[in-house]
């Protein structure tokens, strides 16, 4: 898949494999996200979008089927973790 260099919020790079329906975002951490499901026009309009991370954002990031294929998922700690910790 051919990515295209962008630098738009968290987003690096973006590709998009039309046959299998499949978009690819790089993000500024290192990860790399795989989106299936994703029709030729929502392709269209973030490849094309002056504001391709609030497009990403509002269009593809909870609406389609993600893995990630590299990279590490931050770590998110819980607050209440410390409250709730078993000694």
């Amino acid at each position: 898949m051919e990515m295209k260099k962008i630098n738009s919020g968290k987003l690096r790079a973006i590709g998009y494999d039309a046959r299998a329906r499949m978009l690819q975002v790089q993000l500024d951490d290192g990860s790399t996200l795989q989106y299936s499901g994703v029709g030729e026009g929502i392709w269209q309009r973030l490849s094309s979008s002056g504001a391709a991370w609030s497009f990403y954002r509002d269009n593809i990031e909870e609406g389609f089927t993600v893995k990630r294929v590299s990279g590490s998922a931050p770590a998110v700690k819980n607050p209440l973790d410390e409250l709730f910790r078993k000694a």
